[in-house]
């Protein structure tokens, strides 16, 4: 996004730990905000029960789960998931965020009324996760040279990640819970959630090579 992952690729070195953990922390930020995620949880906000802060943390630490277990070995030893795995993750993906506008479509009439759950938003933040351990950020990770130092740096962008989607949300939550927005939000749900079904058939195509992937 705007070149900030490959600003970030090039100028990590790994050699000092104040780095490492300025880059843990933007790559945290930057994950945080790609666009699969932000429809993601959007959709979650937009379709879910509680606030916005805690479906988000609740997303991110689904997300923290997976990118803790398989980063790991990625940026222990260089072992990564199978490119099968990955697209499976990726195609997933793609389906989870359609399912979720076609879900907050169906609903929309009566979107006051909602049904999204914490174990919801948990078991898709993992869906995520699995997919993230291919992007940028677990692969600059996997180049610092001492194995604690980039064991401690996954640890700080997994929790960056889940804090910064929990604030993001708590926006997303915001701004949807606002007299003004709740009273049209039978309005806003539909066009939320048919940008969010585009987003999610596209992402699905662009995973399967049937359509440009320009993430």
């Amino acid at each position: 996004m705007f070149g900030l992952d490959d600003w970030i690729a090039q100028a990590s070195d790994g050699t000092t730990l104040a780095f490492v953990v300025l880059v843990a922390i933007v790559l945290g930020l930057r994950h945080a905000s790609d666009p699969d995620h932000v429809a993601a949880v959007t959709t979650l906000v937009a379709g879910g029960r509680g606030s916005g802060a805690r479906l988000g943390l609740t997303w991110g630490a689904g997300h923290a789960t997976s990118l803790l277990v398989f980063g790991t070995p990625i940026v222990l030893w260089k072992s990564y998931l199978p490119p099968l795995v990955e697209q499976g993750a990726e195609v997933t993906i793609g389906l989870v965020i359609a399912a979720l506008a076609l879900a907050l479509l169906r609903r929309h009439p009566h979107a006051h009324e909602r049904t999204r759950t914490a174990a919801q938003a948990y078991a898709i933040g993992v869906v995520h996760g699995v997919g993230g351990t291919g992007g940028v950020g677990v692969l600059v990770l996997a180049t610092i040279q001492s194995q604690p130092v980039a064991l401690a740096a996954l640890a700080l962008f997994a929790a960056g990640t889940a804090l910064s989607m929990s604030v993001l949300s708590r926006a997303y939550g915001a701004a949807l819970e606002r007299p003004a927005v709740r009273t049209r939000l039978h309005r806003v749900a539909p066009v939320l959630a048919m940008a969010s079904l585009a987003f999610g058939v596209w992402y699905t195509l662009g995973a399967l090579s049937l359509a440009p992937y320009m993430l």
